[in-house]
């Protein structure tokens, strides 16, 4: 199989990379990034593309299967610039791969692209996918799912599957996690048991995490079995602030919601926080998945359990770990932090 993974210098994707490496059926495997990185591998051809500008079908050409990883999380502060890599970029990504004539097309969507729902049952992949309207990510998530329908619609003869996993870690993402969502003003030295003062105890604080890893190897079996549909993908058990303090060597501190939220749209908009305060709103209302399908119909069992995906990357942070790719690009000091602070938090493409 020839299978083309955009998105590949990222935290999901440089794990899909080595997962389809491992693969005896994967013959050739071909990486897009909008920039080249240091980390070659051995096997894999890299194209650099822009998902907004430039011609993918090309690229496209030969491959039995195409997975989308591609998104952009910065700039926050426009949401105009997000929406037209990621909603617009999936676009023509797609259009691309029936152009091309690719049978197969992987997706990552989001546990982000899921309306609200309960957070005392889990759900499957039928609940709606209509996203958290405060959030650009769960707007853009969700848009891409109603793109992805019409998609199907017109293109039946090609298999499309979408993953839908919850929060995805690993070590070497740790120093990009941090700078996307809790910025240059994040110590190193602070990520550390009995530093932590408190986590924040409320309503709706529980989320499902998995390694990247794992993630990986579901992708790996979405590109090489026939199989199509939604998959939700996390490992056990669901987290919650209980779990977390434990983590993290700290207590739980019973907080009020709006205060959560005053406190992060304060710091958001002194430009203190990169992420945007209706994400953390997403986190409460983001529904528990059901990931019994991935089980049955994927085959597909994660190897790690979320508290251990959870420390590696905490573990991560307080190394400043990371690859030589431009996403995963480890911590640089002060230098670096100053660099993020002035090219503006949560301002950057």
């Amino acid at each position: 199989m020839r299978v083309v993974v955009v998105g590949a210098t990222g935290n999901v994707g440089t794990s899909v990379v080595e997962a389809l490496r491992a693969d005896d059926r994967v013959r050739s495997i071909v990486g897009v990034a909008r920039r080249a990185p240091g980390w070659r591998p051995e096997g894999v051809e890299w194209r650099r593309a822009d998902v907004v500008t430039d011609d993918l079908a090309p690229v496209f050409e030969g491959a039995d299967a195409v997975v989308h990883l591609e998104w952009l999380f910065q700039p926050t502060r426009d949401a105009t610039v997000t929406w037209r890599a990621n909603v617009l970029g999936s676009m023509r990504i797609f259009r691309a791969v029936a152009e091309a004539g690719v049978p197969a097309l992987v997706y990552a969507s989001s546990v982000g692209a899921y309306s609200p729902g309960p957070k005392d049952r889990p759900v499957d992949e039928s609940w709606p996918t209509h996203g958290w309207p405060g959030a650009a990510y769960g707007r853009e998530k969700a848009y891409v799912e109603r793109v992805l329908d019409v998609f199907e619609h017109d293109h039946p003869d090609i298999r499309v599957v979408r993953m839908r996993p919850g929060f995805i870690f690993k070590r070497e993402s740790a120093t990009e996690q941090r700078r996307l969502f809790g910025g240059p003003f994040v110590p190193r030295r602070l990520v550390r048991p009995g530093l932590i003062p408190f986590v924040p105890d409320m309503p709706g604080l529980r989320l499902q995490a998995l390694h990247a890893d794992d993630a990986a190897q579901a992708y790996r079996l979405a590109v090489t079995r026939e199989v199509s549909g939604p998959f939700n993908l996390a490992a056990e058990p669901v987290l919650d602030p209980e779990d977390l303090a434990r983590l993290l060597g700290t207590r739980t501190m019973t907080v009020a919601p709006w205060l959560a939220r005053t406190a992060m749209a304060a710091g958001w908009h002194l430009r203190l926080l990169p992420a945007a305060p209706g994400l953390f709103e997403m986190l409460l209302q983001i529904p528990l998945m059901d990931v019994t399908r991935a089980r049955e119909v994927l085959g597909w069992t994660p190897a790690r359990s979320s508290a251990e995906a959870v420390r590696e990357v905490v573990e991560g942070m307080r190394e400043g770990a990371g690859m030589d790719t431009a996403p995963l690009a480890p911590d640089e000091g002060p230098a670096g932090r100053l660099k993020e602070t002035t090219t503006g938090v949560g301002g950057r493409p």
